[in-house]
């Protein structure tokens, strides 16, 4: 886990961070969570407020934009399935575990609600090796995925079937997180976990509105197959932080800023544009969880003595994971991944600017040296 990344890591740059102490008994509030200060590396501006918004309840579409559902679940209701879990760790390995989707968002909301009101402490559990599934859709390779035109599928609801499909992994990848590095909140701190909760509650909500409109359409989640493909980078990642930070937020959830406004267009232009809306909606709240997957890598990171840009380069190389375009620089940016790190063309730009300097240095000082040696001479 998180002690296999340092060792990994510190070998090579010093002493290695002590072993995960003895776990706290409370969570202080959201509120008066001290998150560490990353040194030398710009932050989303937006991040602090995310932080400390009041819960979203706006988990329904309505006719000019989110709106609150009128039956939500209450949090205080007896019946709850989370009536005997004392820990978000514990809710967390509760939503893993839970097949039906929508159940699964409602519940992920749910325990983020509870926490949030009842300041429950981080606590420890055991994640499941793979979340629970539904039998539909049918998990294929991504090339035995059917194209819009043989899919039996709308375009329309063809490419909100597939974004349902990665809003309702992006709720699991969370959740993997909170409860798989659990035992190390001493090491990590408490707002790793707020931080990784809240991206759970948002991405259950997204979730939800693509459901919705799935069935306003005639559709419903499942109708074609989809792939397994972030599970498995997940999966790559289950034994060190950094690296599931550099997998899943910083490369797949980063993905989504690049694809979200074309897809936004494609629905323009196919005429349906209460989807485009909600699509656009979504995409502007990722820049969050990208925020978010940033802002603990380069903690990580400098808990580890390591440099960011390179020690997310060695990752990618190490666990064989590509970074492919075309890419949204600017919202990228405005998320806090700096462009060298993902794009070699800007990596080769600097490179050549580097060679440039060192060439009119060498040429500087071949000029001097020849002038001293005239002057001598002379």
């Amino acid at each position: 886990m998180i002690s296999t990344a340092i060792n990994r890591f510190s070998i090579r740059c010093g002493p290695p961070l002590p072993p995960p102490t003895k776990l706290r008994s409370c969570f202080c509030s959201v509120t008066s969570i001290n998150y560490p200060t990353p040194h030398h590396h710009p932050q989303w501006s937006g991040l602090d407020y995310w932080r400390r918004n009041p819960l979203n309840r706006d988990r329904y579409w309505g006719p000019n934009g989110p709106i609150q559902q009128q039956n939500e679940i209450d949090s205080n209701s007896p019946c709850s399935v989370f009536s005997s879990c004392t820990s978000l760790a514990e809710m967390g390995g509760v939503v893993l575990s839970t097949e039906d989707p929508l159940v699964k968002a409602n519940l992920s909301h749910l325990a983020y609600t509870k926490w949030r009101k009842e300041g429950l402490p981080v606590g420890v559990s055991d994640a499941p090796s793979r979340p629970a599934r539904p039998d539909k859709p049918q998990l294929v390779s991504p090339k035995e995925i059917p194209p819009p035109k043989s899919s039996g599928l709308p375009l329309n609801a063809y490419m909100l079937h597939n974004l349902a499909h990665v809003e309702l992994n992006a709720i699991d990848l969370a959740w993997d997180t909170v409860v798989r590095f659990s035992p190390y909140v001493e090491l990590l701190g408490e707002g790793f976990f707020a931080d990784f909760a809240h991206v759970a509650d948002d991405e259950s909500r997204h979730f939800t509105w693509c459901l919705q409109r799935l069935g306003e359409l005639g559709f419903s989640y499942g109708d074609m197959p989809a792939h397994g493909i972030l599970w498995r980078e997940c999966e790559k990642s289950s034994d060190n932080v950094a690296a599931r930070l550099a997998v899943i937020p910083l490369v797949q959830e980063a993905r989504g800023l690049d694809a979200g406004p074309r897809l936004v267009n494609k629905l323009v232009g196919y005429g349906d544009n209460r989807t485009s809306n909600i699509v656009a909606k979504i995409a502007d709240e990722e820049v969050a969880h990208v925020a978010v997957g940033v802002f603990w890598f380069v903690s990580v990171c400098q808990k580890m003595g390591r440099i960011p840009g390179s020690t997310f380069t060695e990752i990618l190389k190490d666990y064989n994971v590509e970074v492919k375009g075309p890419f949204n620089h600017s919202a990228r940016e405005q998320a806090g991944i700096p462009r060298e790190w993902y794009d070699p063309l800007c990596t080769k730009k600097e490179e050549n600017k580097l060679s440039e300097v060192h060439d009119r240095l060498s040429c500087i000082i071949s000029m001097e040296q020849q002038n001293s040696s005239l002057g001598k001479a002379s």
